[in-house]
C-alpha cells in the first residue's frame, strides 16, 4: 500500500493534535446514547392523562442507545441520572473531540497532498 513513507503533518497540526489529546486523555467513563426526560399517556379511560388539557404521567428519564444494531431504551431513576449524568456528558465530549481530530486529520491530509503535487 504505497511507498511506506509515514505522513509528516505540519508542526502546527501536530500541536493541534496534542491540544486535542490532552482533554481526551482526561475523559473518564462514558455512557453512549441519548438521555431524555419524557412524559407519557397511559391510555386508561378516565385517567388524567386523557383529560383536556391532558396531565401527562412523568416525567420519566429514558436512556436510549444502539446494541448490536437494535435500539434499546432503559428507564432510569432520578438518582441514577444524578449519579451517571457525568458519564453521558463525557460521551458527548468524547464525540466532540473525535470530530475535532477527524477535521484536523483531513486538513493535514489535504495540506500534505498539496505539497506532493
Amino acid at each position: 500500500m504505497g511507498s511506506g513513507r509515514r505522513p509528516q503533518p505540519a508542526p502546527r497540526h501536530v500541536r493541534a493534535r496534542e491540544g486535542i489529546a490532552r482533554p481526551l486523555s482526561q475523559i473518564g467513563f462514558v455512557l453512549p446514547g441519548t438521555l431524555m426526560s419524557r412524559s407519557t399517556r397511559c391510555g386508561k379511560p378516565g385517567c388524567k392523562c386523557q383529560a383536556d388539557p391532558p396531565q401527562l404521567h412523568g416525567p420519566y428519564w429514558e436512556w436510549t442507545r444502539k446494541v448490536k444494531g437494535k435500539t434499546v431504551t432503559v428507564r432510569l431513576s432520578d438518582d441514577e441520572v444524578a449519579r451517571y449524568k457525568p458519564w453521558f456528558e463525557n460521551w458527548r465530549r468524547l464525540r466532540e473531540l473525535v470530530a475535532e481530530l477527524q477535521e484536523l486529520s483531513l486538513r493535514a491530509l489535504d495540506e500534505e497532498r498539496g505539497r506532493k503535487k
